[in-house]
Order: C-alpha cells, then structure tokens, then sequence
C-alpha cells in the first residue's frame, strides 16, 4: 500500500509527495486503517489534523459504513474523502459507453481484433509492411503530408480495464490502421497455416467491412478525444479540486455541443470512409429490421436508429456519468469553495458562502473570535486583492495561494489563506500512487526480490522524489554513516 501526502508548501505551491509504502497482510478496511495510522504517528503526523483523503473505487475503500474513508471520518470528521476523478472517470465513462449495447460489441469485437492482429511477431512484421505501404501510397497521391516526426510506422495498442486513456490509443491506432489491419486480416484469410487461423481472420476481416463497426469506431473516436483530455488533466499533481470540476463541466459542455450539432458531420465522414473502402452502406431511410420490438410495433428507419439509438444514447450515457460526480455533501462544499475562485475578476467571490465555508467544513480550524475576524478580512480583501495587478489573470485557487504568499498579502489575509489551503488540500486523483507502484515494479525487480520493506520504501522516496534527492549532500551522508560507529576504511 502506497501512502502520498498532499500539502501546500509554505511558498504557497500546491505538493503531492510519495511518502511511504507499507506491507499490508490483507486489505480489510480495519488493517489499512491501523497500517497508516501508524505510518502517520511514527512520523508524528496527527490523524485529526486530516482534512482530506482520496482513493480508488474499491469497496473496502469507499465503502460508506466499514470502508477505509468512513473509518477515518470516525476519528477525524472533517477528513472529506473523494473518490479518484481519474479512476473514477476514465472507468466509469468506458462502462457508461458499453450501456449501449451495439457499443459493447463494438469494443468485444475491437478487443478480439487487436489480440488476433497482434499474437504473433510474423502478424505484427506483416501489420507494419502493410502500413509502410499504404503510407508511401499516401504520401504518393498527397492524401498525407511529410515531414519530421510524421507517417510514423506504428502498433495496435490494447485496451486495458484500469490503464488510463488505453481504450482511446486502441481506437486510435485501429482508425490509423484501419486499412493495413484489413490487409493483414485479408492475407490471413489465404495464407494462414491452419483452418482456425484462416477461419478467425475471415470472421474479424468481415466485421472490420461492415458499417456499424466503421459507424462506432469513428463515433467512439470523437467521443473518447474529448473525455480523454479530461482523464489526462486530471492526473496533474498540482490540480486542484474545483479546477477539476471545471474541467468535468467544460466536458460536459463538449459533448452537449456533439449531440446537438454533430450528427451531419459525423455520418458524412463515415460515408467518406466507407466510400474510400468500399464498405457497403445502408439505405439510411430504409427501415431498419434489427429493431426494438419482434412484432414490427417500431418502424424506424436506419438513420432513426444510427442517430438515435446509438450517436444521442451513447453520448446521453457519457452526460450521465458526468453529470453525477458528488454527493450532496461534497456538491455544497464545492459550491461554497468556488466562492474563493479568482476567475473573470473574482466574479464568484461572497463573503457569505466563505464565512459558511468555514465554520460548516472546518470549524476545528477556525475559533469563534478568528470566524469575526475572517469576515473583516474579507470586506478588506474584496476592496484590495481583485483590483491588483497581480491577480487580474488568474483562474485557479492554486494560483491564487502562490498570488497571495508571493505578494505577502497571506500575512494580511491570514484566515483567507488558511481556508485556501484546506480547501487545496481536498485530494482530486490517486494518479501519484499509481506512479509509485510503477516505480516500484522498476526497483524491486527479479534480480532484487528480496529486499526488505524498510529498504524498498527509502529506495521508492529516493527514486520517486529524485528532484529532492539530487539537493542533499553527498558528503553529509557519508559522515552521518561514519559517526554510527568506527570503520575500518576511512570514507575521507
């Protein structure tokens, strides 16, 4: 179990730190609860001064009664949990996607097509021939241009349940590959050396020749570029919470715009691939026989169907998960927060949601006399902070932190700066900790399996936080090492 500590730092700047990696003997809520409480205690780290805690959407995590956050909200209740955006975006948002059921075929049939495509070092040497060959047909005809960097050989990628962003590079590669994955398949079909080969490909070779698959691989695309650019930007460290939530909003937005307007662009781009691969289409004011209702109650056409049911369901689906983050708890602390956002000339800014916002989220942290004197600060600060140059351009909370200590108004506006931090501090992905069980498959490798846990955790802080480790002395540490005891070899 990895443990990262999120902090503002005293110039003001918004921190996620690897801090520790414990041995655990089972995931029950109760011992991951024990496990870093201890952690936080040997370091003399209080569990009541927690204002914030994030993890993935594992049950013993979440869990409302017996999970890891509602145990910590026990002994400290002003430690808000909020579950991983990323985890819970690029997750839910995949699965919001297969709701659709031709979808879910759709990315079965992708899955299956990748792992044939790619099984054997022969198909993958084939797979690259034939996109060398369609990109020198290309570059040929002037249908693609040249330069450095571009008309790169590339592979199928595979979608993974919970590898960030894999379902969009899958989709990606296959819309980029599209017409080499045909040929390599179409090959497959004469050539391949059993029956169950030729079989499969022939199979895969006909699904990539359809409509609907071309239809969903083109919509999936267009979907998956704008929610992916959402699951990438909320792996930053330095995000904060409400910028987070501006992001999920302008998504929302995006998609909302795709629904309404995109349709005609969409099919007319399809029609230009399907053209371009002699893909044969359907008639789209045909009726469409594979319909609703066994007893022809429902005569909807092919465009009915293909706009409808598939382009405005699958986006309604992706709405949904969006619009459906926060509980209503953690929506007002949200609400309130915003009110401390520096956007358009601290438009959002009133004095009464952030008196609110203290004394409801973190009373522990302001004492009655301090609430009067926060409102005070806060009738100067309206008069004084939105109308310095400093703060004109600025959009996020965390700029707005590092504003205030760079110009010392934070000594002026001290509560204001308080309630800033605590707010900060609210965790918005588990990203960070993603990283540290990545660098730690790096460090405890075959060759070096048996390092002890104590070793393995100060090996991960040097590696992971390596910026911090490249500031220390070299000779501080080889006369620290000298002074536990006499040696035998002099280090100097």
């Amino acid at each position: 179990m990895a443990i990262v500590l999120r902090f503002v730092d005293i110039d003001g700047f918004l921190q996620e730190r690897f801090f520790y990696v414990v041995h655990v003997s089972n995931t029950a809520a109760a011992t991951l609860k024990e496990e870093i409480s201890n952690v936080l205690l040997s370091f003399n780290l209080q569990i009541e001064n927690i204002r914030g805690q994030g993890y993935d959407g594992a049950s013993n995590m979440r869990g409302a009664w017996n999970g890891l956050q509602a145990l910590f909200l026990n002994d400290c209740p002003y430690a808000y949990y909020v579950h991983c955006f990323a985890h819970r975006l690029q997750l839910a948002l995949v699965a919001a996607a297969q709701d659709e059921s031709s979808t879910w075929v759709f990315f079965s049939q992708l899955t299956a097509i990748v792992n044939f495509v790619g099984a054997s070092h022969k198909r993958h040497h084939q797979l690259q021939i034939a996109q060398a060959n369609e990109i020198a047909k290309n570059v040929a005809t002037g249908e693609r241009e040249t330069g450095k960097g571009v008309n790169q050989i590339g592979t199928l990628h595979r979608a993974g349940a919970t590898r960030w962003s894999s379902h969009f590079e899958s989709i990606c590669s296959l819309v980029d590959m599209y017409v080499a994955t045909c040929t390599v398949l179409e090959n497959l079909v004469d050539e391949g050396s059993t029956p169950a080969i030729r079989g499969e490909a022939q199979g895969y070779f006909r699904i990539m020749k359809t409509f609907e698959f071309v239809y969903i691989l083109h919509l999936m695309h267009k979907i998956m570029a704008l929610t992916d650019m959402l699951c990438k930007s909320l792996q930053n460290k330095s995000l904060d919470i409400l910028n987070a939530v501006n992001c999920v909003k302008t998504t929302a937005g995006l998609l909302s715009t795709l629904r309404e307007n995109g349709w005609d662009s969409h099919i007319e781009h399809v029609e230009s691939v399907c053209r371009e691969n002699d893909i044969d289409m359907p008639e789209m004011g045909a009726p469409f026989k594979g319909g609703r209702s066994s007893k022809g109650e429902d005569h909807i056409t092919f465009e009915h169907h293909y706009h409808f049911d598939v382009f405005n369901t699958v986006i309604d689906y992706q709405l949904m998960e969006l619009n459906n983050r926060f509980n209503d708890e953690a929506m007002e602390l949200l609400i309130l927060s915003s009110a401390l956002e520096p956007k358009d000339g601290f438009k959002s800014f009133k004095v009464g949601d952030i008196c609110k916002l203290a004394s409801k989220f973190y009373p522990d942290d302001f004492t009655q006399q301090e609430m009067y004197c926060l409102k005070s600060q806060l009738q100067h600060y309206e008069l004084d902070v939105p109308y310095h140059e400093k703060f004109k351009n600025m959009s996020t909370i965390s700029e707005l932190c590092r504003g205030l200590t760079e110009t010392q108004k934070s000594q002026n506006y001290y509560l204001i700066d308080r309630l800033i931090r605590l707010v900060l501090t609210l965790p918005v992905s588990t990203a960070t900790t993603e990283r540290a069980f990545s660098a730690m498959k790096l460090i405890k490798s075959s060759l070096r399996n048996k390092m002890g846990d104590e070793f393995l955790a100060d090996s991960m802080v040097v590696y992971i936080e390596r910026e911090l480790a490249e500031n220390i002395d070299t000779d501080s540490i080889i006369d620290a090492f000298e002074s536990l005891g006499n040696r035998r070899v002099l280090f100097h």
